[in-house]
């Protein structure tokens, strides 16, 4: 049998993940593989724990990549924390605190849900009346809701969870590189994040830090990590000091994480962050001169994930099959309730840019002048928010 190599097409991803990602980081993924306890790639392993630690703005001394997706982050955020029975917090105004909420209820935990509509943010009075009335010890939050382009305040409920001395866990998957974080600044027990979003790596690795209070919960389980591939207690033996074995990492996953980390360490966190913030502005701007409405309040919205309201009587599927086809630009639909009601538009890491602003509006304005719709100038309005 034969079947001819493939060649992918050169997309311009500007949708909810993964975002494009730089040569730099494609040639390091392209490097010799080598042995998983390879001295040479126990060094690269070192050079990741180190730049991760920088970006999740931290000093945990438990800090790595899970071999896995964002979903795997999360998973080894929760097995880890939560015993069967255990009453657990869990804010839910998208797809992934739903999500959270389901794997804690798999994993056998009491979750009590704290809801709010989805595109808006967690009512933090809610969140502290759930906490005074519950025995949980454990909050999870959501800080930027990939589902709704929702950016969750996260200081306030830190504060309260603190003062309960508990954890909070944080999904940071689509914050992580584009907004700060401030893991120790806030008192974050375990964050998580995924590598295929505002860091600019091909999906595969999910960042997470535990904090040592967090690490002390977990030694004093009264029942085994149900998840054995992800029980911190072991991965850390790898990752710390002995790398000891445990499982067979992604070797050059790792060289292209170590790669883009270098990347965000080059430009510095702050002028990244000020970068997405500068583009997001930009292409607020110009959809709100075209006449479309967005989802998220504008106090609220991520730099990272813009969400558009899909106009009455526009197909949803006919826009984004118009923009990949005939321009070559990949954007997201919505999920859940939102589903055919909302477009996600991704600008992160290395997609987060002015040309890519001005020609995703010009784009949407073309395909959605041919569906009927009547637009202002985006570019202009664009172009004007960059000050010209």
């Amino acid at each position: 049998m034969t079947i001819a190599e493939f060649h992918p097409p050169h997309r311009l991803l500007l949708g909810p993940g993964p975002s494009p990602v730089e040569d730099r980081v494609m040639r390091a993924l392209a490097a010799p593989t080598l042995g998983h306890l390879d001295p040479v790639f126990l060094a690269c392993m070192t050079d990741v724990q180190h730049l991760l630690r920088y970006v999740f703005e931290t000093q945990n001394r438990v800090t790595f990549p899970v071999s896995g997706t964002g979903s795997a982050g999360m998973e080894a955020a929760l097995a880890n924390l939560l015993e069967p029975d255990e009453e657990v917090i869990i804010g839910i105004h998208g797809f992934f605190g739903e999500r959270m909420y389901e794997m804690a209820t798999r994993l056998g935990a009491r979750p009590i849900r704290v809801e709010a509509e989805w595109g808006r943010p967690l009512d933090e009075q809610a969140m502290k009346a759930a906490l005074d009335r519950s025995r949980a010890r454990v909050v999870c939050v959501v800080h930027a809701e990939t589902s709704t382009g929702v950016l969750q305040p996260i200081e306030p409920i830190a504060r309260w969870v603190a003062e309960r001395e508990g954890i909070l866990i944080v999904d940071a998957v689509t914050s992580l590189g584009g907004h700060p974080v401030g893991v120790d600044r806030h008192g974050i027990g375990v964050c998580y994040s995924g590598s295929q979003k505002a860091l600019s790596c091909p999906p595969g690795l999910a960042p997470i830090t535990f904090s040592e209070s967090a690490l002390e919960k977990v030694r004093r389980r009264k029942t085994p990590v149900p998840n054995w591939y992800l029980d911190v207690s072991l991965i850390e033996r790898y990752w710390g000091s002995e790398r000891c074995y445990h499982h067979t990492a992604p070797i050059n996953m790792n060289y292209a994480l170590r790669e883009a980390l270098r990347i965000v360490a080059e430009e510095g966190l702050e002028a990244r962050w000020r970068r997405h913030e500068r583009n997001a502005r930009a292409l607020w701007a110009g959809l709100e001169a075209m006449g479309l409405e967005l989802l998220v309040p504008r106090e609220h919205r991520l730099w990272t994930l813009t969400t558009i309201r899909v106009p009455e009587g526009v197909e949803d599927g006919r826009v984004r099959a118009r923009l990949l086809e005939e321009f070559n630009i990949e954007i997201g639909g919505g999920l859940g309730p939102l589903r055919g009601k909302i477009w996600r538009v991704g600008l992160m890491g290395a997609g987060s840019t002015r040309g890519n602003v001005l020609l995703f509006l010009s784009a949407l304005e073309s395909v959605l002048r041919r569906e009927g719709v009547r637009c202002g100038s985006g570019v202009s309005a664009a172009v004007e928010a960059y000050g010209g």
